[in-house]
């Protein structure tokens, strides 16, 4: 297991994209990480777009950029609506200041945009981001899955396989 000792937060908000946010969560803890997963303390349980449910485990809040290896930021509309917590920028801001790795797929983008960690980097995602990505100053790819020093990217949902093995990878090499 090649995540055995590390710790992976996972964002969520109500309209996350269910596969974007479960597969990475069972393919980390299939690795051995401890995951886990942070909200923002408006409700105790998120449904996701296709209605499967996430129970954060902490607040954005409760939890410190020390404490994890790693982050990762599902897609959907939850993203959206995590953008505009000042805990949940603070925690990416940080975590980046701290050369983590930040893990971002689909819309969730738009909360490290928001951040204000993309200046200058390459970036992907759903294309309905692509513009906000470059406004913040990023350099759009089109690609399933790559990554750029501690930030990996993930395009859609059909994506997912490829960008599980870059969060794989980039935690392990961590």
């Amino acid at each position: 297991m090649k995540l055995t000792g590390k710790r992976v937060g996972v964002l969520v908000e109500e309209g996350f994209e269910d596969l974007e946010f479960w597969v990475p969560v069972m393919r980390l803890r299939e690795e051995g990480a401890e995951v886990v997963v942070i909200g923002t303390g408006r409700q105790p349980v998120f449904k996701g777009k296709h209605c499967l449910e996430a129970r954060p485990d902490v607040t954005a809040e409760q939890v410190s950029a020390e404490g994890l290896d790693g982050l990762v930021v599902p897609g959907g509309w939850g993203p959206d609506k995590l953008r505009r917590f000042d805990a949940v920028l603070d925690l990416v801001r940080t975590m980046h200041a701290q050369g983590k790795v930040i893990a971002s797929i689909c819309h969730g983008g738009w909360v490290l945009a928001s951040a204000g960690i993309v200046r200058g980097r390459k970036a992907t995602g759903s294309r309905g981001i692509r513009d906000d990505l470059q406004n913040a100053g990023a350099q759009w790819v089109d690609a399933p899955a790559f990554r750029e020093g501690n930030l990996v990217w993930g395009r859609v949902v059909a994506d997912i396989p490829a960008f599980c093995r870059e969060l794989v990878a980039a935690l392990s090499e961590a």
